[in-house]
């Protein structure tokens, strides 16, 4: 399972967008959604997504405009589920927490966390290179990237921001919105291994604790 928890950034000094954030998730991930979005303590929201490409969506909405702090824990959860994301306990709960925190000390304001280690750093690395594009993209770059994802044809979204199907394709390039397309199923599988392989490492626990039973 994937748990994220996203803190929102100089909320003292900024207004509150919890709520807003939260209808927002609510459309863009629905059916993913394994629980309602929650809201836990004043500005930090909550979400347990069961699909990675759920939940590489749900970062790349929060980390989007640098307003949230966003920590994804990947791992198992407690069973029967609660009735809301802030009740539910678990290992992937555990590594979000610990994630949020990590992730208010970096400059991609992302970290992500599973008690397997390894793969969970390395599914970070890539997640921070496609962040750091992201980062750099200009306004103009997003509206043709809005426009793509919304399922527009690149030629169909020069008419409808009234440019040349050249100066689209520049600024496609410029935005390297070919770059991003290609890398979200690779990273969607780095995720789904994190998530296989905290499976593993929870069994091999278990079963370690079962031979301690005299």
């Amino acid at each position: 399972m994937f748990a994220i928890t996203a803190d929102q950034v100089d909320s003292r000094h900024r207004p509150d967008i919890a709520a807003e954030t939260m209808l927002a998730l609510e459309t863009l991930l629905s059916t993913g959604l394994v629980l309602p979005v929650d809201r836990t303590a004043g500005d930090e929201i909550q979400l347990l997504l069961s699909t990675s490409d759920t939940a590489l969506s749900a970062i790349l909405a929060l980390t989007r405009h640098g307003r949230w702090s966003v920590g994804c824990g990947i791992g198992g959860v407690t069973l029967p589920l609660a009735r809301s994301a802030r009740e539910t306990g678990g290992a992937a709960f555990v590594a979000a927490r610990e994630a949020v925190n990590e992730a208010k000390k970096r400059d991609s304001r992302f970290a992500l966390r599973s008690p397997a280690k390894t793969e969970a750093a390395d599914a970070e690395a890539f997640v921070d290179l496609l962040l750091q594009l992201r980062a750099r993209r200009s306004a103009e770059g997003w509206e043709m990237c809005d426009l793509l994802i919304a399922g527009t044809s690149q030629a169909e979204a020069a008419k409808l921001l009234g440019i040349t199907p050249q100066a689209a394709s520049k600024r496609a390039r410029a935005a390297a919105l070919r770059i991003e397309f290609a890398a979200r199923s690779p990273l969607e599988r780095r995720l789904s291994a994190v998530d296989a392989s905290a499976g593993e490492v929870a069994g091999d626990e278990r079963r370690a604790n079962e031979r301690q039973i005299p």
